[in-house]
């Protein structure tokens, strides 16, 4: 006998009493029973994804409950029977059905039905919004909105605090006008009995004055106007004009940065994030967290970045960029994590192609006009290429241009040092990962398998093809090449070398790798390489 499950029933009767206060639906509906295919009706109370019914709305107990996690409802046609014949018939033709099917075998459909069509509707589209899964993806986009307007606040105070010193700052400029204004007042009171002999004056004598006043203005701007002049054709001045051009190709690069990342976020990966949720998935949740890692974050990151390139394009032509720096180094570890995880994200797309589905679905997406043609491999490419190195060569670039005491030069050198030193890191990460993938990859080749290629500090050199020739023997000295195989005539070997040994290997028909059971495995270290020159 098979024994029944048993569950907390009392958090199960609280769940009930919330579900008939504070349900998301509630009201009366028929019921139709799996035992006698009669209908009964019944008060039903939906509370996040459980549907309790009871015996009527004053029922403090309920008749039953249904787990509707994985369900889906749907709108059915009234059964044939009622569609014509009696009073009751025809009453029951103006009834609305819907069913509720659950997501396994064995498991028979909730029938269910109402008189009113808008009351049908509610409770079909409350049914199919009742999913614990949803909320967390609804949940998962929410955290996204909140860490990108958490960025936002960030910044926005890091500028409020630039204001506020920026006011300062012309507070005192006005406390220090305000004393030279007093100072000249006082002056002015100290020569205006001199100013009264002067108003005696000989009428010659202004018009001699003003004469010179006339000359001393000209004198004055024919002098500034080539003080402007000798500047703009000055070095600094063709300085100044090339670091603000590269500011400028920097944020139209930086636009054009953030297109492609909303093409990749928009286009590919919230698709396919809603693909994974489907009835049949052409892809696995962890499969589109593995190709796209970082992907969404690395997007808000740039749009607040961008943002901040335009605000200080607004300030022309005062130009200051090392704040932005100073707030896009810290995030740079995200970066860091998408490089590292990029090859394998690679190779998750290429066996994801190999579903036929997933193939046509992402043929499909790369279809847009959005993606020019582009496919979703040439969209995952981008970062790698966008940060360190564009930055640092920008960086270098505005540097080369940047007057050595000019206030943004030690943070702007700063910026590319961290840069550099995180191209550095990035490099070598890369280059571990792809050096222990391509021993794996030879491992996995020769049918014998390997041990000494699971060796992490084993760095793979080359491989190629190499002719095996028989023992030689010269004078007292026997030479053997490549292995301590006794042949009669030479043969071809595909070889590969290493830090540490040297793998020789036989093809066979069918192309599989076999190591030499003698010598097939040499220690460079116990080794001597001897170099011949001439032909035997």
């Amino acid at each position: 006998m098979q024994k029944s499950v048993r569950y907390n029933e009392g958090h199960a009767l609280y769940l009930a009493l919330l579900a008939r206060k504070e349900g998301t639906k509630r009201g009366y509906l028929s019921k139709k029973t799996a035992e006698t295919n009669r209908w009964h009706e019944k008060w039903f109370a939906l509370y996040q994804n459980v549907l309790f019914y009871f015996e009527g709305e004053q029922s403090a107990r309920p008749a039953g409950m249904y787990m509707l996690e994985g369900c889906n409802c749907e709108r059915v046609p009234a059964p044939k029977g009622c569609a014509a014949g009696s009073a009751k018939d025809a009453a029951l033709d103006k009834q609305h059905y819907f069913t509720v099917l659950f997501g396994h075998e064995g498991q028979k459909p909730l029938e269910l039905r109402c008189e009113d069509e808008v009351d049908g509707d509610e409770w079909v589209e409350a049914i199919h919004q009742a999913s614990y899964s949803d909320i967390l993806i609804e949940r998962e986009v929410l955290m996204q909105k909140y860490i990108h307007l958490v960025q936002i606040v960030e910044t926005e105070k890091v500028a409020a605090n630039q204001l506020r010193h920026q006011l300062e700052d012309q507070d005192t400029e006005i406390e220090r006008l305000k004393s030279e204004i007093v100072a000249l007042n006082k002056t002015k009171e100290k020569m205006r009995p001199y100013q009264g002999n002067q108003e005696d004056e000989d009428p010659d004598i202004k018009k001699i004055k003003k004469v010179q006043s006339f000359m001393r203005g000209w004198l004055c701007r024919r002098k500034w106007k080539t003080i402007v002049q000798d500047y703009i054709c000055s070095p600094h001045a063709e300085s100044m004009r090339k670091r603000n051009q590269i500011v400028f190709n920097m944020v139209e690069a930086e636009s054009e940065y953030v297109h492609q990342l909303y093409v990749l976020v928009n286009c590919f990966l919230r698709p396919l994030r809603m693909a994974a949720s489907s009835k049949k998935p052409p892809i696995s949740h962890d499969d589109v967290s593995s190709i796209f890692l970082n992907s969404e974050t690395i997007m808000f990151l740039h749009e607040i970045f961008h943002q901040g390139l335009k605000a200080r394009i607004a300030n022309w032509p005062t130009l200051i960029l090392a704040d932005l720096f100073d707030i896009l180094l810290p995030m740079l570890n995200i970066y860091q994590e998408f490089v590292r995880n990029h090859q394998y994200s690679l190779q998750v797309l290429a066996n994801c192609k190999q579903n036929r589905d997933f193939d046509k679905l992402l043929k499909q997406y790369e279809a847009n006009p959005a993606c020019e043609g582009r496919m979703l491999e040439t969209f995952l490419t981008y970062p790698m290429f966008q940060v360190v190195p564009l930055y640092i060569i920008t960086l270098h670039e505005l540097l080369a241009h940047t007057p050595h005491e000019h206030v943004e030069r030690k943070s702007l050198e700063f910026a590319k040092s961290k840069l550099e030193e995180l191209s550095r890191v990035m490099h070598d990460e890369v280059s571990d990962t792809e050096n222990i993938r391509k021993n794996l990859a030879i491992e996995r080749t020769i049918v014998e398998g390997c041990d000494i290629l699971l060796d992490t500090s084993q760095t793979f050199i080359r491989q190629g093809s190499l002719i095996q020739v028989p023992s030689v023997e010269r004078g007292k000295l026997s030479k053997v090449r490549l292995g301590s195989l006794s042949l009669k005539k030479e043969g071809e070997r595909q070889c590969f070398l290493f830090t540490k040994h040297f793998l020789i290997c036989t093809r066979s028909s069918g192309g599989k790798l076999h190591l030499l059971k003698t010598g097939g495995v040499l220690s460079l270290i116990e080794c001597t390489l001897v170099e011949e020159t001439e032909a035997s």
